[in-house]
């Protein structure tokens, strides 16, 4: 049976199942500002803090979740997400006060997302595959978030003007604890791979992974993806109706957003196995900026918000393969649960002051438009931030894999191993030489002879 569970595709399926429940969920609960708010009397800005410290909690989590899975693997890990994140939405349908929605699905929801997310369960995933297939992986991963999002916020509308909102909250937690089981699929410990190196801690990885520029400048890019999708997701509904459209269209157009990310996250997952992963990063920020600057000046109508969620959609989640991809590229798959979900904190902040700035700005003035102009302004920021980042691949010498310390050199200059003079490397057989081949680009400092 362990042998069985560990096969790429029970991995596989297992994964796509945890994240399509879990991502299908997270995005439902847009529906719930306008018939909570209105119901218990709460402002939005109330009802917005609640959800900005899901994602807050969320993505702190998300480091200590992705080294817990890295050192015991991802299906414990996921079971407790499960077990917390479906707790945390049963016991929303008594929350009266905001501080006790902010408790439950606040922090006991972002703590189970965060041990039950993207970070946690891709890195299985990738593990599960050759090198080759792992960006596919991670695309078809997020495919499976937004694929939640399609076939589920429908159903928690509905269920939701059938029977209100504690009973919608008491349907959303018993699809959640249907993560539980799926996490055995995702059990057992990562292995060493291929390139791996044995000395270095998790500490030193995080340490190597903090002074490489361009994780820095990868952390700063997915900042940008959180507060876009954040505010888009829990205010788009909200934005419509506001400007006298039909309730429906929110519910339509969040749908049609998870429908297209489909594609597109299978699209940028297969691509990035094949083209420069932060030239892809790139494209999809400025193509955001491009729509959001159309999306705020053209009239409002029902094309407009369809095509809208349509182009917004194709590159909804399509930076998590990539991102992803990117730090195992630069720096190997052994703590790629640990990097990611530490990269992955910054998305969430920026989600935080995205769902929460958008409810406040709005509470203040009336209006969403500044928010909208932000989302747009940092958008082409960040496609020019990506461009930036150094996506060689590390190497280590084994002092300072065994310190932690990061040389991150993607080449073999400074190595005795020179493509010039023809000198074979000295190094020991346990950490083979990954000197490039004569006439590439050099590193900024080798390993030691």
């Amino acid at each position: 049976m362990p042998t069985l569970l560990r096969r790429p595709a029970v991995v596989l399926t297992a994964g796509c199942v945890v994240l399509l429940i879990g991502m299908g969920l997270r995005n439902s609960f847009a529906l719930f500002l306008t018939p909570v708010t209105e119901h218990l009397h709460w402002t939005r800005e109330e009802f917005s803090l609640g959800l900005a410290v899901q994602l807050l909690v969320w993505g702190l989590a998300q480091p200590f979740a992705g080294a817990l899975a890295d050192r015991y693997g991802s299906g414990r890990v996921v079971l407790f997400g499960g077990l917390s994140y479906a707790l945390g939405i049963g016991l929303a349908a008594q929350a009266y006060e905001p501080a006790h929605f902010g408790l439950t699905v606040g922090c006991m929801g972002g703590m189970g997302l965060g041990a039950a997310g993207f970070a946690v369960v891709l890195a299985a995933m990738a593990r599960a595959v050759p090198p080759a297939k792992r960006s596919f992986a991670m695309g078809l991963g997020t495919a499976a978030g937004s694929a939640g999002q399609f076939l589920l916020v429908p159903v928690t509308h509905v269920f939701l003007h059938v029977h209100g909102w504690a009973n919608a909250y008491l349907f959303l937690a018993v699809a959640a604890a249907l993560m539980i089981p799926a996490a055995a699929g995702l059990s057992g410990r990562p292995e060493p791979v291929a390139g791996d190196w044995p000395r270095q801690s998790v500490g030193g990885a995080i340490v190597e992974a903090l002074r490489h520029r361009g994780f820095v400048l990868l952390m700063a890019g997915y900042f940008v993806c959180g507060f876009q999708l954040a505010f888009i997701t829990n205010h788009l509904p909200a934005y419509l109706t506001d400007h006298g459209l039909a309730d429906t269209l929110g519910v339509l157009a969040l749908s049609a957003v998870g429908l297209f990310n489909i594609a597109g996250c299978l699209w940028f997952g297969a691509l990035g196995g094949r083209r420069s992963r932060k030239k892809l990063l790139a494209a999809i920020y400025a193509s955001r900026a491009a729509l959001i600057a159309l999306f705020v000046v053209v009239p409002l109508d029902t094309a407009t918000v369809l095509v809208f969620a349509a182009g917004m959609g194709f590159t909804w989640l399509s930076t998590v393969p990539l991102t992803t991809g990117l730090v195992e590229q630069i720096f190997g798959p052994r703590y790629l649960a640990t990097l990611g979900g530490l990269v992955f904190c910054t998305h969430q902040i920026g989600s935080f002051l995205g769902v929460w700035l958008g409810g406040l700005l709005y509470d203040e003035t009336g209006s969403y438009l500044a928010v909208w102009w932000a989302a747009c302004v940092l958008s082409a920021l960040s496609a020019i931030v990506h461009l930036r980042i150094d996506d060689r691949p590390v190497v280590r010498s084994p002092e300072d894999s065994s310190r932690g310390s990061p040389p991150w050199t993607s080449t073999g200059r400074g190595c005795s191993a020179s493509p010039m003079s023809g000198t074979a490397c000295r190094r020991p057989a346990q950490f083979p030489c990954r000197r490039p081949p004569a006439g590439s680009a050099g590193p900024r400092r080798g390993h030691r002879r």
